[in-house]
């Protein structure tokens, strides 16, 4: 059923995640897990040296291809942003920094589409605590439920923002 499919991932896969939902209309809702979603930033001041490097070999050196790290960015096209997401953070996480999300929520911000944010005190890049990882699959599932019109009344909904 295509009204029923969604996308979901965390780093680059968050990023693909993001991507997608920006780029396609074939998902109805995504959960973006600890992303990429500032190109520019991310590798020039978002990340720590190691992780830097990644997307010179994946796009090209930033001073030779700008525009593509400004148009590959999700949070430089958030204006084609429509279905419902859930983003979720960890405040510690030095790898895709939380100013990122917060940065892609204020762009995002009054245009309407229906999200919820959640961050995680304590938790870095991937979640490792046993209530996080709980309250974040019971969040994804809320907004999977609300999302495709699934009658679970067991789970509890997921407040979602315009």
């Amino acid at each position: 059923d295509p009204r029923r499919l969604a996308v979901r991932g965390g780093s680059a896969g968050g990023w693909t995640t993001a991507a997608s939902l920006i780029s396609t209309d074939r998902y109805a809702c995504g959960t973006i897990l600890y992303p990429v979603l500032d190109l520019e930033g991310w590798s020039t001041e978002g990340t720590h040296d190691f992780e830097s490097q990644y997307l010179e070999s994946l796009i090209g050196p930033a001073s030779e291809v700008p525009e593509r790290y400004r148009e590959r960015a999700p949070i430089n096209n958030t204006d084609r942003l429509t279905a419902p997401f859930l983003l979720l953070q960890g405040l510690d996480d030095q790898v895709c920094p939380p100013a990122q999300s917060e940065r892609f929520l204020a762009a995002v911000a009054g245009r309407g589409v229906p999200h919820a944010y959640i961050a995680f005190e304590g938790e870095e890049h991937g979640f490792r605590r046993a209530e996080t990882l709980i309250r974040a699959l019971e969040a994804e599932l809320s907004l999977y439920v609300q999302t495709f019109g699934i009658d679970r009344s067991d789970v509890e909904p997921l407040e979602l923002e315009k």
